[in-house]
């Protein structure tokens, strides 16, 4: 075994010892699962015939539970609707054992589902035919963000690491950011950032993880191959102040970039045939900022990064990764 892989296996040993706490944006995945039966009279659509529904959590709500998943203490936090859809979230997070002190339920706001229709038969693979998304209207009432900031002094004082989980639902405002920043420093814990659309007012942070697709989009810089890569990723290091980047490359796996450092860039582990990439996001800043937290390298940290994308995107829909299931896939990188 060599000093890496042995390092990494100490890594994940340490999880149980680590606490994070994940704010952001609380979803519900449904998945609606139907058979073809024929085309409708009504209009050239398919009939797909009901077989069954999965409610999953999503969103932050998945960010957290990979970090459960990955024998850590995770500490939730954020806001639902009084509706079925937040009961229904609650009830996932217990069903998991996951706590829900630092969940807040708001009158007259909508709980965020992504409504996912799956269409194939008992022996085909089921593929998404669409997605419905219902969102809240903006960000949360001011006594929401009070009761928030509440949550966010009693909850994460001591943590190693808080994890900002950021779909565009407004949960994470710049208040709530700033306290975030405030207790980070207290506690001498790590932040870790992906926002969807809103990366760049996340700054002075350790880390940040944006896609390929977000990196080129946030500096206008084609990221065409390793060398543009390292060019557009080295200009947002600068403007989030961030200590390090993880970018995810897709099939062309991710690339390091370190403030004060190297570049690196880490092939995929694995296949690209891959199943489902829904979440993968969610179990990469998970698994890398709570290496960071057991005091691992960057490097080391997002290599085990890599190695938990590669495994939860053969899985599908909105999935995670267990410790042994990295213990195995080190033993094959």
């Amino acid at each position: 075994m060599s000093e890496t892989v042995r390092g990494l296996r100490a890594t994940i040993d340490g999880f149980g010892r680590r606490t994070v706490a994940v704010i952001g944006d609380l979803i519900t995945d449904e998945y609606l699962f139907g058979k073809p039966a024929r085309i409708s009279r009504e209009a050239p659509v398919l009939i797909l015939r009901f077989s069954e529904r999965e409610a999953l959590l999503g969103g932050a709500a998945n960010a957290a539970n990979n970090v459960h998943t990955l024998g850590a203490r995770v500490v939730p936090i954020g806001v639902i609707g009084r509706d079925a859809a937040g009961e229904e979230l609650l009830a996932l997070f217990h069903a998991a054992g996951i706590p829900t002190d630092g969940v807040v339920t708001e009158n007259g706001r909508t709980t965020p589902v992504k409504t996912r229709i799956m269409a194939g038969g008992y022996q085909a693979t089921r593929q998404q035919v669409v997605r419905l998304d219902r969102e809240p209207a903006g960000e949360p009432q001011p006594t929401t963000e009070e009761a928030l900031l509440e949550r966010l002094t009693a909850l994460a004082a001591r943590v190693d690491a808080i994890v900002v989980s950021d779909y565009g639902y407004g949960t994470v405002t710049p208040r709530i950011f700033e306290h975030v920043k405030t207790i980070a420093r207290r506690a001498n814990a790590i932040v870790s950032v992906d926002s969807r659309y809103q990366l760049p007012r996340f700054t002075g942070i350790a880390a940040a993880t944006p896609n390929e697709a977000e990196l080129e989009q946030l500096t206008g810089v084609p990221t065409d191959d390793e060398r543009t890569v390292e060019k557009a990723g080295r200009q947002l290091l600068e403007r989030l102040d961030a200590r390090m980047l993880l970018v995810t490359r897709g099939s062309r796996g991710m690339a390091l970039l370190e403030r004060d450092g190297a570049t690196t860039f880490i092939p995929i582990h694995g296949t690209d045939e891959i199943a489902d990439v829904t979440g993968a996001g969610d179990t990469v800043i998970s698994t890398f900022t709570l290496a960071l937290a057991c005091g691992t390298s960057p490097f080391e940290a997002a290599s085990l990064a890599n190695i938990a994308g590669g495994v939860v995107v053969m899985k599908r829909g909105t999935a995670t990764v267990l410790p042994s299931e990295l213990r195995q896939a080190l033993e094959e990188w």
